[in-house]
């Protein structure tokens, strides 16, 4: 019995398999798809994948049964929350310009599994929200004529009362899915042309409804005898701040069509930067047109923007805002059915996901196989399924991703370049040259002893600190980790970091109503979670990190990512159980075909480390003294039994 059990050794090794990171080409540049995409073009499809349904449905919902008016607040402040986790995916995009978005982005600082599971969420937030927005789309055209579609398919061909499932098919949102998935399949530069088109007439109307909103503008509106700006008050900005902040998630389609633009250095960036100004400055402006032409408590959350021009006499003004809503929700559609592919290609071609999906079409240089069936089975989501009970999803695996791209900016800013050298075993170190700076806590190996004498002097002259490593100023105060290898402090800081943070923030949600913790003892373990926080935040911050001014790179790291992973974790506690449950399914649904396909695929899993053809090694390890230890080291594949021979012949030598 004892004999089954797993060694410690063979255990080790399966935790180094679902940890081991992405190795990428030495020619980042170097694609399978057509690079054609400007910064404009890029620009566009994030205002796309923003500005859609939201604006016109999100608004009013908001205002009316949340905020108030003061619903201008509440997208002030998430289109900051947002800004932060915009800079992850920007650095991140112009650094890694692969398709993939945050699941590449995770697996090349994080680990596989961890990729894996994004990748997963994120397939599915895609799918969600492609038919709950299709569904929108006939909804809102439905109801320009007066329900006529709607009518006609509960007479004809029925009704059925089943949980989550829709009460009628709905053949039309089917149906646009379908149209929207041949255009997609033309290729990016069709798909781009389309969202042009879109972007620009949504655009059009946005301008339309500000300029005629703030003609129609009233200010007793946010008067007292209204119920005044802020009738909910602080909790009612913050409960709309958290509903407000999924109007923005659009811009990740940028991040994950870097692989597909010509200069993503410089056109990722300002693209994401570009385009979620615009949609901050449409949503706020927006909602302060609405609340100015009617007061907030009568506005309709379902139309509420076509139904305020109507209400003042402006029936023709409220057809123009219905024809821009669906312009809009067109925009988003295109978005969904644009990333989706190119996340499930990036998985396939790392082997992760059935590798049918890494596909492309040699005229169109995009993967059709995937968009073809994930456009059919948007489509037949968005037929038969009750989408209200699963849109949850899209805000815990939205918040999941932003969460785990955050902890990836990080680790991999505190990482060394890794530099064109043979793999090396996932969890390993890579061994330096003899021509390759070490730390004073790492170990150094040469070929031959003579190579060890020659170097001493060079490396006792050499104070460049590598990322990773203690910061020179605070080492005599911080000796106690000099011991660590570059970037392990970090490592165990950022995930200490995180836990603190679920810590902190359950207190905060669940200390009074669900804990029903006394006084000092909630004051006390926020104190300590508080202090654990910023604790880590400290360690990580006295260790050098890369200085590179060849890509964007965001201002203040660790501060900037940290604070991301904090909004970003309050607001995954501040969902349903429910919701928790159903994600949970779905995760436990994702270890299964990672473990039962992923993980012996994985093209990471085929690289095989090369043995170095060399008699003995030296390790020199670094003391406190002038002088160094050094001892003969064996190569993995052969006996350590030879040891002593081999020493023996080195020194004949």
């Amino acid at each position: 019995m004892a004999g089954r059990l797993p060694r410690s050794a063979d255990l080790t090794r399966f935790c180094q398999k679902l940890n081991r990171v992405k190795t990428l080409e030495d020619d980042m540049m170097e694609t399978t798809f057509n690079r054609c995409l400007s910064t404009v073009d890029l620009t566009l499809l994030g205002i796309g994948g923003m500005v859609g349904s939201g604006l016109y449905v999100l608004t009013g919902t908001v205002a009316k049964e949340i905020a108030g008016p003061a619903v201008v607040v509440s997208f002030i402040i998430a289109g900051f929350a947002s800004l932060l986790a915009a800079l992850c995916y920007a650095e991140f995009g112009a650094r890694v310009p692969k398709t993939g978005s945050a699941y590449m982005f995770t697996y090349v600082s994080m680990g596989e599994i961890w990729a894996f599971l994004i990748g997963w969420n994120v397939l599915l937030e895609y799918m969600i929200g492609g038919a709950a927005v299709a569904r929108a789309w006939s909804a809102y055209l439905d109801s320009i004529f007066s329900h006529k579609i709607k009518n006609f398919t509960e007479t004809h061909i029925g009704t059925w009362q089943v949980p989550f499932l829709a009460q009628y098919p709905d053949f039309l949102a089917a149906g646009v899915l379908l149209i929207a998935t041949a255009f997609i399949s033309f290729g990016a530069k069709v798909s781009s042309w389309l969202n042009h088109v879109f972007s620009a007439i949504s655009l059009g109307v946005i301008l339309f409804i500000l300029v005629m909103g703030f003609i129609l503008a009233e200010p007793k509106n946010w008067s007292a005898q209204e119920g005044g700006f802020a009738p909910y008050g602080l909790s009612g900005i913050m409960a709309g701040t958290a509903t407000c902040f999924y109007a923005f998630v659009g811009f990740d389609v940028i991040a994950a069509s870097s692989e597909e633009a010509r200069n993503p250095q410089k056109a990722v960036p300002r693209a994401i930067a570009i385009s979620l100004g615009l949609a901050a400055g449409a949503y706020i402006l927006v909602s302060v047109v609405l609340t100015l032409m009617v007061p907030w408590h009568t506005l309709d959350p379902d139309s509420a923007l076509a139904d305020a021009f109507y209400r003042r006499g402006y029936s023709w003004a409220g057809f123009i805002v219905a024809a821009g809503s669906i312009c809009a929700m067109n925009t988003v559609l295109l978005s969904n059915l644009f990333s989706l592919p190119r996340i499930v290609y990036a998985m396939a071609e790392d082997g992760l996901f059935f590798q049918v999906f890494s596909r492309v079409h040699p005229r169109t240089q995009v993967p059709v196989i995937g968009i073809v069936v994930f456009g059919v089975l948007m489509a037949l989501m968005a037929l038969v399924f009750d989408l209200e009970a699963l849109v949850q999803f899209l805000s815990i695996g939205t918040l999941q991703a932003y969460t785990f791209v955050a902890a990836s900016i990080i680790v991999l800013r505190f990482q060394q370049e890794k530099s064109a050298a043979p793999p090396q075993p996932a969890g390993s170190q890579p061994s330096p040259g003899p021509n390759e700076g070490a730390g004073p806590s790492e170990l150094k190996e040469y070929e031959s002893f003579s190579d060890k004498l020659q170097l001493v002097s060079t490396d006792k002259a050499k104070v460049h600190r590598e990322p990773g490593q203690l910061k020179a100023a605070f080492e005599p105060y911080l000796e106690l980790l000099s011991d660590f290898y570059p970037g392990e402090v970090v490592t165990i800081a950022v995930v200490t970091l995180m836990v603190s943070a679920i810590c902190l923030c359950s207190i905060l949600v669940f200390g009074n109503t669900h804990l029903h913790l006394p006084t000092w003892s909630y004051s006390l373990l926020l104190l300590l979670f508080s202090l654990g926080f910023l604790l880590s935040l400290l360690l990580i911050w006295v260790h050098e990190q890369q200085q590179s001014t060849k890509t964007f790179q965001i201002p203040l790291v660790p501060l900037t990512p940290a604070l991301s992973i904090l909004l970003n974790v309050y607001l995954m506690l501040k969902l349903s159980y429910m919701t928790w449950l159903r994600f949970s399914v779905w995760l436990i649904l994702g270890l299964l075909v990672y473990f039962g396909y992923g993980i012996w695929h994985s093209k990471e899993n085929l690289r095989e480390p090369t043995s170095r053809s060399v008699s003995a090694r030296y390790v020199v390890f670094p003391s406190s003294s002038l002088e160094e230890t050094v001892q003969a080291v064996q190569p993995n594949p052969q006996p350590l039994t030879e040891l002593p021979d081999m020493v023996t012949e080195e020194a004949k030598r």
